[in-house]
């Protein structure tokens, strides 16, 4: 298929080349909108060479480029800018080849493996409207870089061990009194989360007993009971006592059956797990290996450091005088044995931006280790998820859980689509499989349009609107096209000679956007951005909206022109549905 920047490209330098005997530093671009023409040439690197004024000297060029290439059929120019305007014939062979083309806009195999980490949840609490963000666009992203052509692998690294899962244990033996997931008719990542946040509210109260006795505050932190047997917990959970292991993996066995349904309800999945229990201790032996060039260094208390701040940074811990794990050692470990085990080109870790200084650490330990694949690192980092009532809490239980959420807005597209009349003519399965779709794809269309670096306000009824930058918009004309084609095939209409139609401009302004698609997903998978795709979808939609407004498809008269606008229509519906699937969101037929 004609890249269609690169023969563009390849007709302006040519044409300076044997003008001016030079092409370097040529600028090209898109026209803005509010003037005439398709590509846009930046003539001013020329002036040396050509000796001319920028006027003259994109006259010059844009005659030269007319009368030696047929698909430009005209130019204009605006004081130093040459603007070229190409041929709808051109457009119409570039529509042809779309349309020959089975998996347009992938991209064939680069040959690269990328690991991308996401989720990465607690086991002691169930996911909230932050992990859904961070699914999503973990989820989003490594179906964008496999769309470039990459083989990817899709990781979640369960944080299943510490201090917060024995509160829940502690928790749980101290006032659950037996209850189980059966027993409770809850999830298993609810029940132990009921816990935690029951433990939060015992301990607040130790602490409030303690200081009224006469303790400071944060020496009552310490010294609440309810904390003291936590740790203690912990203590038995590393040295493998029985009783405490054998709770710990049943609750933590009820937690991931209850991930696994909101998982399922969210359309993401895995392609490996780890687990903290299993990997903490992996980074030990290249701390070992750290020490041993130099680049740690040990304090009298036994523990293990690195010293950074010539880099800008302070000192950072690698592993505790008792010889147990940070964070940091276990992460070093980790990206050792992934790179080496998998043979990755890439590693992305998607993770909160709270998470940005430890990255930023791990990437240059690994490069002061001598691990040069360390600039392959990628910390995609993310903003917080509010609301309009504000910050969530989970300690306090005011956390706005996934999988309510997610039933909320299938609750709410079912009301707001039964309200537009959308679901009429449908059977109670389909309504229900449709609105199950639409709630969804608002919720997963509201948060990837966003740039994952900001910070976000996601408001639930907004994301559910028909009208607007919304998924359901998006959804409804994709649904709107399939009812078209429907409708054309029932009535024997053939679109077997749309060639012989005349394109409108519109229609070539469309066929234009159907050009970009390719290039699209190369931009959002070099930016690890699904806003791009989004934003691509929108655009189209809403203007494929604008031409259906203005030019009727079924009811066109003239057989190749209504062929035409069949083909369009076609492949507008198959464009809007490959980059929704980008997004992990699902189109319906009919709505």
């Amino acid at each position: 298929m004609v890249n269609i920047e690169e023969f563009i490209s390849s007709v302006v330098c040519r044409a300076a080349q044997e003008l001016y005997g030079t092409s370097d530093n040529i600028q090209i671009q898109k026209t803005r909108k509010e003037f005439e023409g398709d590509y846009t040439v930046v003539v001013f690197p020329l002036l040396r060479a050509s000796k001319k004024s920028p006027e003259a000297t994109a006259t010059e060029l844009g005659e030269k480029i007319v009368a030696s290439t047929p698909e430009i059929k005209s130019f204009n120019v605006i004081k130093g800018f040459l603007n070229l305007a190409v041929d709808a014939s051109f457009w119409a062979a570039r529509f042809q080849e779309i349309i020959a083309t089975e998996d347009y806009g992938m991209a064939p195999k680069s040959g690269r493996t990328i690991m991308i980490e996401y989720s990465s949840p607690n086991t002691n609490k169930p996911l909230h409207l932050g992990h859904i963000r961070n699914n999503l666009l973990g989820y989003s992203v490594a179906t964008i870089l496999k769309a470039n052509g990459h083989n990817v692998i899709k990781v979640n690294l369960v944080n299943d061990r510490g201090i917060h899962i024995c509160k829940s244990m502690l928790a749980w033996q101290l006032y659950g009194g037996g209850e189980t997931p059966a027993s409770s008719g809850m999830k298993g990542d609810h029940l132990v989360g009921k816990y935690y946040v029951e433990f939060d509210k015992h301990y607040k109260a130790e602490i409030k007993e303690l200081v009224a006795g006469g303790m400071s505050e944060d020496e009552a932190k310490k010294q609440a009971p309810i904390m003291l047997q936590a740790q203690e917990m912990l203590r038995k959970w590393e040295a493998k006592d029985e009783a405490v292991y054998s709770l710990w993996e049943t609750m933590n066995g009820w937690v991931y059956e209850g991930f696994d349904v909101t998982y399922k309800a969210l359309g993401v999945d895995f392609d490996k797990v780890y687990y903290e229990s299993q990997t903490y201790l992996l980074g030990k032996s290249l701390v070992e290996d750290g020490l041993k060039k130099g680049v740690f260094f040990r304090k009298e208390d036994n523990s293990v450091w690195i010293d950074l701040e010539a880099d800008g940074l302070d000192q950072k811990l690698l592993l505790r005088g008792d010889g147990t794990s940070v964070y940091m050692t276990q992460d070093l470990g980790t990206a050792l044995s992934r790179f080496e085990e998998n043979k990755l080109d890439d590693m992305i870790y998607v993770v909160g931006n709270e998470q940005n200084y430890h990255f930023q650490v791990l990437k240059l330990v690994l490069k002061k280790l001598g691990y040069e694949w360390s600039d392959n690192i990628f910390h995609l980092s993310y903003g917080m998820v509010e609301l309009p009532e504000g910050k969530m809490k989970s300690r306090e239980g005011t956390v706005v859980d996934a999988d309510d959420l997610i039933a909320d807005m299938v609750g709410t597209a079912r009301e707001m689509s039964d309200e537009l009349g959308k679901l009429e003519g449908c059977s109670e399965e389909e309504a229900a499989a449709i609105s199950e779709m639409v709630g969804l794809g608002a919720l997963k269309y509201f948060i990837l349009k966003v740039d994952p670096k900001k910070t976000m306000l996601f408001d639930p009824r907004e994301s559910i609107d028909f009208n607007g930058n919304t998924g359901p918009f998006i959804q409804y004309t994709h649904a709107r096209i399939r009812s078209i084609m429907r409708k054309a095939e029932e009535a024997g209409i053939a679109t077997d000679n749309y060639t012989e139609a005349t394109l409108l401009p519109e229609e070539v302004e469309l066929i234009k956007s159907l050009t970009e698609y390719p290039a699209v997903v190369r931009t959002a998978g070099e930016q690890f951005a699904p806003s791009v795709i989004a934003a691509y979808a929108y655009e189209l939609a809403k203007q494929f909206n604008g031409y259906y407004h203005d030019h009727s498809i079924l009811k066109e008269e003239r057989t190749e022109v209504r062929a035409l606008r069949l083909h369009l229509a076609a492949e507008v519906a198959r464009v809007i549905r490959s980059a929704m699937a980008l997004l992990g969101i699902n189109v319906p037929e009919r709505m």
